[in-house]
């Protein structure tokens, strides 16, 4: 059942007034098999609640009430135009509104009958004692499962989720797969249900490619609930609801699209940033990479777009391990939201040790070390990791010292204390190369304006994936040769 309302916001346009919505409205609704309550007073509260009711009767089909009303009614001067919209109505007028309605009360002063009649203070404590009453009962004969209950709810992980996240770093460092992290963020996503029941997911028509879904989940269907939802194409409101979700609580809400897509997910990502919901935004397909399907498809301003939001954070991994790493920050996170972006193509593992592993989670660290100090820093993200290591090796065997960056995260890097930073980028190097298939401008930050940064300032091509990345320099010759010039 759902009950939708219609709003004719009327304006008067050269004496006439215009709608902000079709005519045929209503018509086409009633075609589609809705109940349409039409012509509704919107001025009239006792013809919404009349319309309310005649709604909540219709069982069968969705309701849209459509109420009929004029911009900034009740101003004698203003009712109907444009003025009443964009600016504030001004003293005189407000008087004169004031007056013509018939309201005597002054400016925030509301009449003890009005506040008596929305006042729920009452009716809330005795239905919160109601419901206390009810979890002190539960809790006496079900003492585990209330305690599970308090534990989601409080947004606490479960005793051993650190040890475990640890134990699957290291693990998976050791078995050194060469995969696509969307699929190596499917395998985490696996071991995570394992460890959180309170964990839901789901994707916008893209289960299969985004790697969301995982052996022994439960689609929530419309008899039976479970762990995963298939949203079908519809990447805002599936964002929207992953909001609902955090905000109602006892769950940690995933989903997943392309990173293209996150455009039409904008307003409800953004939103979850502004709340600070943990609502984990799973991101695939995240470069010119996949050249095959066209530069409509290839996300390029999109990740500086997530950087700039305040209180997002954003992962984009270099491998298997950096995944894992990516997950562990995106569950542990409570006061926003992370968006996790991946690769279609596979990446090699790389090398690390035990002080480099719980390095990642500071966002950037040093992966590749010069011998002495370096004439040259390497930063990239994502899948152009390991081209930079590749590149950092052609250099080093000509004799260049050569340190290369892994910053799967910069806004946590950013967030770490400056004796850290100093560390992995020394402010005496002034030599900086930052490499990512994405928007090139967001790495000057990093880079400094003498340093350069191999990315996209336009946007991609139609092409096989390796053709159009080593068409925009995102090869080992090209970041080498780039690399010469500036030593």
């Amino acid at each position: 059942k759902l009950t939708c309302f219609y709003y004719d916001n009327g304006i008067s346009i050269d004496g006439e007034v215009q709608s902000w919505f079709s005519d045929d409205t209503p018509a086409r609704f009633r075609a589609y098999g809705w109940h349409v309550i039409d012509n509704v007073d919107g001025h009239d509260a006792a013809a919404i609640d009349a319309a309310i009711i005649a709604a909540s009767a219709e069982t069968a089909r969705p309701t849209l009430i459509c109420c009929k009303t004029r911009i900034g009614f009740g101003s004698p001067n203003k009712e109907g135009t444009a003025a009443a919209h964009g600016s504030p109505l001004g003293a005189e007028e407000i008087a004169a509104t004031r007056a013509r309605l018939g309201w005597q009360h002054g400016p925030f002063e509301i009449p003890e009958e009005i506040y008596q009649g929305w006042d729920c203070r009452p009716k809330g404590a005795e239905q919160e004692q109601a419901w206390l009453q009810i979890r002190a009962a539960y809790g006496e004969k079900y003492p585990e499962l209330a305690a599970e209950y308090e534990r989601r709810m409080a947004g606490d992980l479960p005793a051993g989720f650190s040890a475990f996240m640890d134990k699957l770093l290291t693990d998976t460092q050791a078995a050194g797969e060469k995969i696509a992290s969307r699929q190596a963020s499917g395998q985490v996503i696996a071991q995570l249900a394992g460890q959180l029941p309170e964990l839901i997911g789901g994707s916008a028509d893209l289960s299969g490619s985004n790697c969301t879904n995982w052996p022994g989940m439960t689609p929530v269907t419309a008899t039976g609930g479970g762990n995963y939802i298939y949203y079908g194409v519809r990447e805002f409101g599936m964002t929207a609801i992953g909001n609902g979700m955090a905000l109602h609580g006892g769950l940690i809400p995933f989903s997943g699209t392309f990173l293209i897509f996150m455009e039409y997910a904008r307003n409800a990502a953004r939103m979850a940033a502004l709340m600070k919901q943990r609502n984990i935004l799973v991101y695939t397909h995240d470069s010119i990479g996949q050249g095959e399907d066209g530069p409509t498809h290839q996300p390029v301003e999109q990740l500086a777009n997530l950087r700039a939001t305040p209180n997002m954070t954003v992962w984009r991994p270099a491998d298997s391990v950096e995944t894992v790493a990516a997950w562990r920050a995106a569950i542990e996170k409570t006061d926003g939201p992370t968006a996790l972006v991946f690769s279609r193509q596979g990446l090699p593992c790389l090398g690390r040790d035990e002080s480099q592993l719980a390095a990642i989670a500071r966002g950037g660290y040093t992966l590749v070390d010069s011998e002495g100090e370096p004439e040259l820093i390497l930063i990239a993200t994502g899948s152009e990791v390991a081209l930079a290591v590749a590149a950092c090796d052609m250099l080093t065997t000509a004799g260049h010292r050569v340190r290369v960056v892994s910053m799967p995260s910069t806004d946590v890097f950013c967030a770490q204390d400056a004796a850290y930073q100093e560390s992995v980028l020394p402010s005496a190097v002034r030599n900086r190369l930052a490499i990512e298939a994405a928007q090139a401008d967001y790495w000057y930050r990093f880079t400094g304006l003498d340093g350069r940064v191999i990315g996209m300032t336009s946007f991609g091509e139609s092409a096989p994936g390796g053709e159009v990345m080593k068409h925009f320099g995102f090869s080992v010759e090209n970041v080498v040769s780039v690399a010469k010039e500036m030593l």
